[in-house]
């Protein structure tokens, strides 16, 4: 994909204009007045970002006019849903709103492996999102999440958004020590919990066969809907080690019923 011509759907783009602050906000005033010319003249000062972000395909296979012009829809698509309230920048609102539009893009028109690379990129944002969580008592932003893992916020929202295409429960996530995880082992079981289908089932005697360490194990994932991360921290141990001891007592459990 050529990205270094000048022109691009008919746009010269070195002769884009860029945006002062004022003038942002005031267009921004007239648009939310319904001034179709000034919808025009923002769409035009925000070319450069959609420049910008589809470099980050540059090694697909895909027409740089077409991931122009789909980039394109999703700036329009931000410009229309943004929330001038918001503490945000419009740039730091459009630029995963551009790449989701050019994802559904690709993913319609292409069979796209999702490479491992990538995979692990999006696992380590989720685990760095999972831990700022848990010490700031609220998400982290894709920004604070960059800072955390060193990894650029164009190729975290990109990779985020790549992994939302359905994947097997049973697709490993990483080895250790011979212990393999898979997705599942990440995914809190909070459907189950609100329908208490432990109790239901009547598996209170099962659950007292088990070690006090299993039994605890047990509980947190299955009444509490907690993930095997956060097993693995308040029991202090590995998450290789939850997994292992969780499935043996699930198969106790198991033997003990009869099923």
């Amino acid at each position: 994909m050529a990205l270094n011509k000048v022109e691009i759907c008919g746009v010269n783009t070195s002769e884009l204009p860029v945006l002062k602050p004022e003038e942002k906000e005031e267009l921004f005033r007239r648009i939310k007045e319904g001034d179709k010319e000034a919808r025009e003249q923002y769409i035009k000062g925000n070319l450069r970002l959609v420049l910008s972000v589809i470099r980050r395909f540059q090694n697909s296979n895909e027409n740089a006019d077409d991931l122009f012009q789909i980039g394109c829809i999703g700036l329009m698509k931000a410009i229309d849903n943004f929330d001038t309230t918001l503490q945000v920048k419009f740039s730091t609102y459009a630029v995963p709103m551009i790449i989701g539009e050019i994802r559904r893009y690709l993913r319609d028109n292409n069979s796209i492996r999702v490479s491992r690379s990538l995979r692990d990129i999006a696992y380590k944002a989720i685990y760095a999102r999972e831990n700022y969580t848990k010490q700031h008592l609220r998400e982290p932003t894709i920004a604070e999440i960059s800072q955390e893992t060193g990894i650029e916020k164009e190729m975290i929202v990109y990779a985020m958004d790549a992994i939302q295409n359905p994947v097997s429960l049973f697709e490993p996530v990483y080895t250790e020590g011979g212990d393999t995880l898979y997705v599942m082992d990440q995914i809190s079981d909070k459907k189950n919990r609100e329908e208490k289908w432990v109790e239901n089932l009547s598996l209170r005697e099962a659950l007292e066969r088990l070690s006090d360490r299993e039994r605890h194990i047990i509980e947190m994932r299955f009444y509490d809907g907690k993930t095997q991360m956060e097993v693995a921290e308040e029991v202090g141990i590995s998450q290789a080690q939850v997994s292992r001891l969780e499935k043996n007592a699930l198969k106790s459990m198991k033997n003990f019923l009869g099923t």
